[in-house]
Formats: C-alpha cells, sequence, structure tokens
C-alpha cells in the first residue's frame, strides 16, 4: 500500500494533534517496513519526521484550515497515486482520489460551541460531510465513539477506537534534579500544583482556581499553582479572577515550555489538576501518570477511561471537592505514594506501538473492504 499521512499541522503546533502525528509515524516506522509511507509537510516546515527507507515527504503549499484547503490539496495530492490518506485533524480533503482514514480526537466543538472561534467553527463546521465521506473513523476513545454515534448518526461499524500513548520520553527521572530544574529555570521551589493544557473555557480553569484559593485559606497549605500552555480563546477572562481572588504571585504562568523541561515539571510537581470539561482522550494527566505523578482529574468524558483507578475522580465544578482531593494528595505522603504506582503501572496500558498496530489495521481493513 501507499499510505498518505496528512502531516502539515506539526508544522504550526507540536503540541496536541501535531504530537499525535509525530508519535503515530514513529510507531508505524517501527512496525512497518513493507508498506509505502507519504509524509505531506508543510513547504515551511524544514524538518525529517521519518528517516527511513519506506518513507518519504512530500512538500505541499496548502496550509493546514485554509478556506480553500478542500479546492488546492485534491489538486496537491492527485499526482502521489495514493492507495490510503490517513487525515489525523478531522477534515480529509472530500474530493481525494482514494480511500480516506480520519481520525476525531473529540466533539468539543458540537458540546460546546460558544467556546469556538469563528474560524475554527468554519473548519469543524465541515464534520457532518467529513464523517459521511471517510472510509473509515478513529477515536481516541469509547466516549468520542459514543458521541459520533450519538451526536452525527455514524454507524458503529465505520468507528474504531485506538487509544494514545504518551511520548516514550515522559518517565520517572530522580526528585531532586527534577526539583533543582524546576527551581532554577521557573522559581518552583519544593512542591506545587501542576496544569498543562491550553488556557481556554473548556479546560475549566475557573474552578481550578478558586480550589486552589480554598486550599491556601481552609487547608492552609502553602503550595504554588503552575500553569503550562498557551493562551487560548476567552484567555482574557482568566487574569482578572486571578485578580480577585487574590491570587497574583502565587499563581506561575510558565506558557509554552520544551518537553525535556515538562518533564522535569511533571517528576517536580506534588499533583497535576486537570479539572477540564470535555476530553476526548486526556493525554496530559496520561503524561503525568507516565512520570509517576499523582493525578486529580474530572469525572467525565474520557478521562474515567483512560485514568481507571490510577488517580482521583472529582465533578469537574464542584470546588469544594477539588480542594479537598488537592488537600488530601498533597497532605498525605501514603496515599501519594499508592496514586503514584497506580499511575505507573496504568501508564504502562498505552504504548505507540500498538497505537500504530491498530491504525495499521484499519488502514488494511478499509482497502481489503474496497
Amino acid at each position: 500500500m501507499r499510505i498518505g499521512i496528512d502531516a502539515r499541522l506539526v508544522y504550526y503546533s507540536r503540541a496536541g494533534i501535531g504530537q499525535y502525528i509525530l508519535n503515530l509515524a514513529r510507531g508505524l516506522a517501527g512496525i512497518d517496513g513493507a508498506n509505502e509511507y507519504v509524509l505531506l509537510q508543510s513547504r515551511k516546515d524544514n524538518s525529517t519526521i521519518i528517516e527511513q527507507a519506506n518513507f518519504r515527504r512530500v512538500s505541499l503549499w496548502t496550509p493546514s484550515h485554509h478556506r480553500f484547503e478542500q479546492q488546492a490539496l485534491p489538486a496537491e495530492i492527485v499526482r502521489l497515486r495514493l492507495d490510503l490518506l490517513h487525515s489525523p485533524d478531522f477534515i480529509p480533503p472530500f474530493r481525494a482520489n482514494c480511500r480516506t482514514v480520519v481520525t476525531v480526537h473529540d466533539l468539543a466543538f458540537l458540546l460546546y460551541p460558544q467556546f469556538l472561534t469563528e474560524e475554527s467553527a468554519r473548519y469543524y463546521g465541515q464534520i457532518d460531510q467529513a464523517v459521511r465521506r471517510a472510509d473509515g473513523i478513529i477515536a481516541d476513545s469509547e466516549s468520542t465513539r459514543r458521541d459520533l454515534l450519538r451526536l452525527l448518526g455514524v454507524p458503529p461499524d465505520k468507528v474504531s477506537v485506538v487509544y494514545l500513548a504518551a511520548n516514550p520520553l515522559y518517565r520517572p527521572i530522580p526528585l531532586a534534579q527534577a526539583r533543582g530544574r524546576a527551581a532554577d529555570k521557573f522559581g518552583l521551589r519544593g512542591e506545587f500544583i501542576l496544569f498543562v493544557g491550553t488556557i481556554e473555557p473548556r479546560k475549566n480553569l475557573p474552578t481550578l482556581l478558586r480550589a486552589y484559593r480554598q486550599l491556601l485559606d481552609a487547608y492552609k497549605l502553602d503550595v504554588d499553582l503552575a500553569l503550562v500552555g498557551g493562551e487560548g480563546w476567552l484567555y482574557d477572562e482568566i487574569p482578572p479572577l486571578i485578580g480577585k481572588l487574590r491570587l497574583s504571585g502565587r499563581v506561575r504562568f510558565l506558557g509554552h515550555v520544551s518537553e525535556e523541561d515538562l518533564l522535569h515539571l511533571y517528576n517536580a510537581a506534588g499533583v497535576l489538576a486537570h479539572p477540564a470539561l470535555y476530553e476526548g482522550f486526556g493525554l496530559t494527566p496520561l503524561e503525568a501518570m507516565a512520570c509517576g505523578t499523582p493525578v486529580v482529574v474530572a469525572n467525565n468524558s474520557s478521562l474515567p477511561e483512560v485514568l481507571g483507578d490510577a488517580g482521583l475522580l472529582i465533578e469537574a465544578e464542584d470546588v469544594d471537592a477539588w480542594a479537598a482531593a488537592l488537600w488530601r494528595v498533597l497532605a498525605h505522603d501514603d496515599l501519594r505514594e499508592e496514586l503514584s504506582q497506580k499511575a505507573l503501572a496504568r501508564s504502562r496500558c498505552f504504548s505507540w506501538q500498538r497505537t500504530a498496530r491498530h491504525t495499521l489495521r484499519i488502514y488494511e481493513k478499509v482497502i481489503q473492504n474496497h
């Protein structure tokens, strides 16, 4: 088979779906030396994702999410004579001259349309047509699969669940090493609460901030809160809330950090807090778990599926419950050690090699069925 993978998004973002593309490609390279893979990259991207005989890159002019993408992209790829094109970013070219597989990571844009920018609404508004036209659909979780069936009426046999995995980089490292780097580079001394994700309404930061205020006042815990991630849609609402809660100086905005820095922050943190209203998979908690970091996450969507019994599940907007859960983890060494060991064991259930194997079986099934 000649398999195309749309890797253009890697140029624009190496987080989220960009990470999915990179790790999936590496996983496929590790298990498949027989099929031919064509990595479709942005002409502006000088990186080589995979150096292997059966992988080659093709540079494309069409930018990701461009409003004329549906006209330009098919014209660029027709010459490649692909047997199958995998679109990891929801929307395939509708006039592709080959079979298509799409990955739908979540349907947050249907469940929470008020959180969308106009540009995002235009792009993701194509999802109905995308799932109808695709020959195969990959969902990151059973939760997302159920949403596809319920919200878009997708036939059950068209959707396969393929779990993601943490980057192998994320692993336990010595605590002194992790805390030293967190202190030297970010001014975080001792243990702290860590949040990792784009700062946008779906991540539900107001609940975490209010719980943190309660943790300082009612539970008398002297820990900082570190926020890792870029400024997303409606970010401007967060700084005034921090001021209102008298948290200026206690909440640290670290912005985007390197993967190596994030490895150290995961290991240095006393707990990862993830109060999201909805997640298609929940990669951030899994990355923390792979480092042995205790996690407290919202009890919704795919998060219980990923977590199992390896962390604490809390109703997303219950401020009192969040404060109590964070206090339990930070103030009780026995619980923290128990959650750390469970987190490590649970994280080993997920691997990019397993993800790649399952994905390759879907490619083969789509080709064989047509």
